[in-house]
């Protein structure tokens, strides 16, 4: 064993040994130190038998005395450089320690007077760089990036006069760049990019460079205009993104230039008329970054003069509305984004052509129609969000998106039968879109086959008693800190009573209506997400305490609503369609399985339904933070309790924002209400242009439009009037007080359009800006009016202001709000075909809307 151990200590030896066995004051023993200090004491290609010109990345000149060529890169070296190591390689020219953990450089590098190419990037060197720069006269290639550095770029740099490439991106220089520059004609290379410097460019800086080939300066707060690169006639890849630079975006159009990254600036200009720009020459052009600027007019409508372009990003700037740009000629295509450039109309299908692209993204525009079929074998990349689309997403396409790298459909008009996505990413990526697949539950339930085996039933029945048990504890447990105010009734469980003979009758102050069923635990509760949980009318007796009047919520024009928990810990708002139905009952399913099946972000779902007797009644989710109209008429904006589907005291520690909406909360800012305006004429958008056939809603108002939990708008109670059949009221089927269209006024007109539904929208519209009833209220300088005739007087006056809530005044551009009322104009004209339709009028909302939500 001991002789093992011996063994092992001699072998060791032999690798220690060459980096400590160098003649003194000789560049192998100046090599050897180095290495020795910065953490590699033993590495078997610097040995001490031959000669250090041997060692790896070692070159040394014709006598083989000197090293002229040291390459230590990616070593693992750390920590500080000491003096007398590499800066006494007096012959030294070129130095490559990049890629390794330095943190500081010794004194003595800046006296190597030959060196000629500096490496140092990627390591952690900090502080400042020195003034002794200068010394490096000979220097050509200077790499720093991706270090600390910190301070000013120093004026020394003047001294350099034979550099080529300088590379300081990736550190945190600060201040202007410094006029010394200037000096540096022999530049062909610069990148100062992702550091900290400001001030404006020296004056002749696009002249002081005639060889300069590429230039990159993002990443900086540098200010500067057009004109700072005019003169730069040998540029061909140039990148100024994420800085200051203002002017016409035509004056940055070299002749030369082959990529361009102007993003993120101010430029301004119209960028078509950069096509009667001869002195460029368009088929040069690779890459091309025009994003987040202030460009307008018209995109280039023929691309055919640049057909070698890879990379086009136009996104975020202010082009006038205009159809999709021909674009088929791209054939080198890889990346597009013309994402929020007012873009309208469809889709082409050409765009399929480009074989080649990656990456697609036409999010927040005003595209409408349908998704062309996208056979793009490298299509990695693709965002639609945020238009107007509608109709079937190709079969084709869902099938290639589980490959894709990432996709988003959200906030369309669309349909999908998505069975292969997860629920997460159906809200995620298909966010408002309606899932097309076969019907969650079959109105054959209703007809229940009895079976004999009662075994499978008791044991069917334990389970299910367990899990209510269970279920009914926790709620207990969760639901104490909540102290019901006018829901403390009695809850029968009918559950224990199985036999349970009917019909019923009940009574509210208006209303009263019968469920003429038999025996309530016989007639089925279908709960669309959940079909197989076994809950009967018997259950809707419970969870509404019998339809107690301590459960009422409120008494629509469809009938009473209710609410309760069903099992299974479903808060619910039940309604009940007090009115005659000439609909079957397989009918009525049929339609309230449809009405299930609409889904978007601004719709309160359907949960389910239930038929009991000639009793219709629908069960929605239940909408914690009350309706529109309770909010901004029926309760003061400053008061906590602002549900309007329930009366209770909230003692949560965290009740989502609920006691902002307040004197001092979102309700009394404009943000909030042009919020709850835009996600409004989504909803209504999406029934008349992404159901077929369009649904009307019949009876838009204020108290239709809820908050949920997250504050999102939501519109309720539509297609219910399908449910009715041909038995529907007609003083119903005209709308509420308030809000009627006038051509309802003929009595030879009685049939609602979309156009109805956008006139109801108007009113809505001018009651989030002015806080007015639609009829009933003060209108200054009004007597006998509606909220109609005076807000229309008003903007027909150029007096709009004068009607816009005090209260939100001041929280927002008051150019937008009078916006906001024309808008509302163009909704109440008296003559339908006058009036806008609800895809116009989302993207007539979102031209205004403000930068963010509250």
């Amino acid at each position: 064993m001991g002789f093992s151990f011996l063994r092992s200590i001699l072998i060791l030896s032999l690798f220690f040994k060459p980096l400590a066995c160098q003649q003194p004051n000789t560049d192998g023993f100046f090599i050897s130190e180095f290495l020795k200090n910065t953490g590699l004491t033993s590495y078997p290609l610097y040995n001490s038998s031959a000669s250090v010109c041997s060692w790896q990345g070692v070159f040394c000149d014709a006598k083989k005395e000197h090293v002229v060529k040291f390459l230590a890169s990616g070593l693992g070296l750390s920590g500080s450089i000491p003096d007398t190591t590499i800066g006494k390689l007096s012959k030294l020219q070129t130095l490559d320690l990049s890629n390794n953990k330095i943190t500081s450089l010794p004194s003595d590098l800046w006296s190597l007077g030959t060196l000629k190419v500096l490496n140092l990037s990627s390591n952690q060197i900090s502080g400042p760089l020195p003034n002794n720069i200068g010394n490096f006269g000979a220097l050509e290639t200077i790499d720093l990036s991706s270090n600390n550095f910190s301070g000013e770029i120093p004026a020394a740099i003047s001294s350099l006069g034979g550099l080529r490439v300088l590379k300081l991106d990736r550190n945190g220089f600060e201040g202007s760049i410094p006029s010394g520059i200037l000096s540096c004609q022999s530049l062909y290379f610069i990148d100062l990019s992702m550091n900290k410097l400001d001030g404006s460019l020296p004056d002749g800086f696009g002249a002081a460079f005639p060889k300069l080939k590429t230039l990159n300066l993002a990443g900086n707060g540098i200010q500067g205009r057009d004109s700072d690169f005019s003169l730069m006639k040998s540029i061909t890849s140039l990148n100024i993104s994420g800085n200051s630079f203002q002017g016409s975006v035509m004056g940055v159009f070299q002749e030369l230039v082959e990529v361009m990254d102007l993003s993120k600036n101010q430029f301004q200009g119209h960028i078509s008329q950069v096509h009667f720009n001869s002195t460029y020459n368009w088929s040069r052009l690779v890459y091309m970054d025009l994003s987040e600027n202030q460009l307008s007019g018209e995109i280039f409508q023929d691309f055919s003069q640049a057909p070698n372009v890879k990379y086009l990003n136009l996104a975020f700037n202010r082009f006038t509305k205009e159809e999709f740009p021909r674009i088929d000629m791209l054939s080198e295509l890889e990346y597009l984004n013309l994402s929020k450039t007012s873009l309208t109309g469809h889709i082409p299908s050409e765009i399929a052509q480009l074989s080649s692209l990656h990456t697609l993204d036409l999010s927040q525009n005003h595209l409408s129609g349908q998704i062309p079929l996208l056979t793009i074998k490298n299509l990695q990349v693709l965002d639609v969000s945020h238009n107007n689309l509608s109709g079937e997403i190709p079969v084709s396409l869902l099938q290639k998106l589980p490959r894709m790298e990432s996709f988003n459909f959200s906030y369309n008009n669309l349909t999908l039968c998505g069975t292969e996505f997860s629920r997460e990413t159906f809200q995620t990526h298909f966010h408002g879109s309606l899932d097309s697949c076969p019907i969650a539950a079959n109105p054959g339930l209703f007809k229940r086959k009895v079976t004999n085996h009662k075994g499978l039933k008791l044991a069917l029945g334990l389970a299910l008693s367990l899990v209510f048990l269970l279920a009914g504890l926790l709620f207990l447990a969760f639901g104490c800190r909540r102290k019901p105010k006018m829901w403390e009734v009695k809850q029968t469980s009918y559950k224990e009573e199985q036999n349970i003979s009917g019909p019923f009758s009940f009574h509210t102050d208006s209303t009263t209506w019968v469920a003429d069923v038999k025996q309530a635990n016989s007639v089925p509760v279908v709960i669309f997400e959940k079909p197989l949980l076994n809950i009967t009318f018997a259950d809707l007796l419970s969870a509404t305490s019998n339809f107690d009047r301590g459960t009422l919520l409120a008494e629509g024009k469809f009938g009473p609503v209710y609410r309760g928990f069903l099992p299974g810990g479903i808060h619910v708002a039940v309604k009940v369609l007090v009115h005659g139905s000439t609909l079957t009952d397989q009918e009525a399913a049929r339609e309230l399985e449809c009405l299930g099946r609409i889904k978007h972000p601004n719709l309160v779902p359907l949960t389910g339904y239930c038929l009991a007797g000639d009793q219709r009644i629908a069960i929605y989710d239940y909408m914690e933070n009350g309706n529109l109209q309770n909010l901004l008429h029926d309760l003061p904006l400053g008061i906590q309790i602002t549900e309007d589907w329930g009366r209770e005291t909230w003692e949560e520690d965290d009740n989502n924002g609920i006691q902002n909406v307040g004197s001092e909360g979102l309700l009394t800012t404009w943000r909030f209400r042009h919020k709850i305006a835009l996600g409004t004429a989504r909803a209504l958008s999406f029934l008349h242009h992404g159901c077929s056939p369009p649904i009307i809603h019949r009876d838009v108002k204020a108290s239709s439009v809820y908050l949920d939990y997250n504050l999102e708008p939501r519109l309720s109670d539509f297609g219910l009037a399908r449910v009715f059949g041909n038995g529907l009221d007609e003083e119903i089927a005209r709308g509420s007080p308030g809000y009627v269209p006038p051509e309802f006024t003929d009595p030879d007109n009685d049939s609602p359009t979309p156009k109805s539904d956008v006139y109801c929208f108007g009113v809505v519209l001018f009651e989030l800006i002015t806080r007015k009833k639609p009829i009933g209220d003060d209108y200054p300088g009004e007597k006998n009016s509606t909220l109609v005739s005076w807000v229309r007087g008003l903007v027909r006056k150029s007096q709009g202001s004068r009607a816009i809530d005090p209260k939100i005044r001041n929280t927002g551009p008051e150019l937008e709000m009078e916006e906001a009322l024309k808008i509302g104009y163009l909704c109440t004209a008296d003559l339908p075909s006058k009036r806008p339709s609800m895809q116009q009028i989302v993207g007539l909302l979102k031209d205004i809307e403000p930068t963010t939500h509250q």
